[in-house]
């Protein structure tokens, strides 16, 4: 079993070299999953002067262990946004979401790009909560969806009371993103790789932006990572929680071509891929509040119990869940700072869409989504109710790293220590090599936590990820944990 994702497995990887010198340009693009690369995409037809810069390796970051799905049937979310923002902003949401399944799927077809896109029946279901199932069918009835009503999924599974729509799709997102960033390199547009943006100001109308060791000055700046940083007046952190969850791929000899998610913990999500010979089923189960379960073996062992057959890919993937379960998508105050983050873990959707509301916004182009996804929208009765979640998570996480670091659940091989005054991890791999980090995370100081699957260092706190010798590779900490004895 590989814990990769498959998406990253089968690729032919691409390689963009390090930006090594000063540049201009009109907009800097930072970070090279599917917001920013739409966002380039749909810049890339103007006479803007564009680069994206990404930290690590393009498409290799939250985006390339995704799902894969387009679709707007999302749990019971419309039931949810109405009683956060009313009936006329939920069915604005899911306008929003059709829009995004016919803007990508009219680029795969304009653009005849191969990347596995297959249209598949959507279903939801529950197996216990009933009375959601129907108030979000009665909901959907309302906003003019046509939907079937099922007892069986296609592949001959029971299920009771599930609803489908027959209009989605599912495919693989980085063979679609590879293409586009083939599509704006010959446009013009630079793409570099191993290329950190530590910090950003503004000066006289222009912003600042450094890098490791050079310049990139710009008019507009777009942060598409995972977890914005550079925003602390933005106040992430408490308006947001982290979900983690659980993706097995395993083999099965028939593709039935239909995707179904259910809408109470725990969430069991799942879809077909079919690439060549071979034919996988992809399961998502096992979702939580990121702060509350790190036991990342036992996590994977909940996800394996799910079938009797082994898995060929397992891998984990962390999603921010907005307080009042809109992304954040648009401009930063008055500046020309923007940002596409919190898309409550259906970001094919929302960063394809993302990619289009901003690019209108720098082209001073109209579109309806600017204000529902506006990141200084009004706050509402909802907003305040999970103000206290996403604040004890944050609260609890932090205090839980300093009561204990060695966990019960670590083999021998793991442990902490101080070295030169300063707290360490280390790890021991199969050729008793060890491999040593700081032990604290640079975004907010968390101590870390070693994950034994994926032989990474995880802060629990706000989902920063280091390799196993430290270097950052999912944010929002910008900086590396390498431990040196100088």
């Amino acid at each position: 079993m590989k814990n990769i994702s498959i998406w990253l497995d089968e690729l032919e990887k691409k390689s963009f070299k390090r930006l090594d010198k000063d540049i201009n340009v009109d907009v800097l693009v930072v970070g090279g999953g599917i917001t920013g690369i739409s966002t380039a995409y749909h810049l890339s037809t103007g006479d803007l002067k564009v680069c994206l810069v990404e930290k690590n390796k393009l498409m290799e970051g939250v985006t390339s262990r995704t799902t894969g799905k387009l679709t707007y049937l999302q749990e019971n979310i419309y039931s949810k946004l109405v009683n956060f923002h009313g009936k006329e902003k939920s069915k604005l949401y899911l306008e929003s979401q059709k829009e995004a399944i016919k803007l990508v799927k009219g680029i795969i077809d304009s653009n005849k790009i191969d990347c596995n896109l297959d249209k598949v029946s959507s279903y939801v279901f529950d197996y216990d909560d009933i009375e959601s199932v129907e108030e979000e069918i009665k909901l959907l009835n309302e906003f003019g969806v046509s939907l079937k009503l099922s007892n069986v999924f296609p592949n001959g599974e029971d299920i009771n009371n599930a609803y489908f729509v027959e209009d989605t799709y599912v495919f693989h997102p980085i063979k679609y993103l590879s293409k586009l960033v083939d599509i704006c390199s010959d446009r013009g547009i630079n793409f570099y790789e191993d290329t950190k943006v530590i910090s950003v100001d503004e000066d006289d109308g222009y912003y600042i932006c450094k890098t490791d060791n050079n310049i990139i000055k710009a008019k507009y700046v777009v942060i598409a990572v995972h977890y914005p940083y550079f925003l602390f007046p933005f106040l992430m952190p408490f308006k947001s929680y982290l979900e983690k969850s659980y993706i097995e791929a395993f083999k099965v000899t028939k593709n039935y071509r239909f995707s179904a998610i259910n809408i109470t913990k725990p969430i069991i999500s799942t879809r077909y891929y079919e690439n060549n010979d071979d034919i996988y089923q992809l399961v998502l189960t096992n979702s939580h509040n990121y702060c509350f379960k790190n036991d990342e073996e036992k996590n994977f062992e909940e996800l394996f119990n799910y079938n009797d057959q082994e898995a060929e890919y397992s891998w984990s993937n962390k999603d921010i869940m907005t307080n009042d379960l809109l992304p954040y998508i648009g401009r930063l105050n008055d500046s020309n700072v923007l940002i596409g983050t919190g898309y409550n873990t259906w970001g094919m959707t929302n960063g394809s869409l993302a990619g289009k509301i901003i690019s209108d916004i720098i082209l001073d182009r109209k579109n309806r989504y600017i204000d529902l996804f506006n990141p200084h929208r009004k706050l509402n009765l909802g907003s305040f109710l999970n103000f206290p979640v996403a604040l004890f998570s944050s609260a609890y996480s932090f205090l839980k790293t300093k009561v204990s670091k060695n966990k019960e659940w670590y083999s021998e091989r793991v442990r902490f220590e101080k070295r030169n005054g300063r707290d360490v991890g280390i790890y021991i791999d199969d050729d008793k090599q060890e491999h040593i980090v700081y032990n604290l995370c640079p975004h907010m100081k968390c101590s870390l936590i070693f994950n034994e699957i994926e032989k990474t260092w995880d802060c629990p706190c706000h989902g920063s990820r280091f390799d196993i010798d430290g270097k950052s590779i999912e944010g929002p900490s910008n900086y590396d944990i390498t431990y040196s004895e100088e």
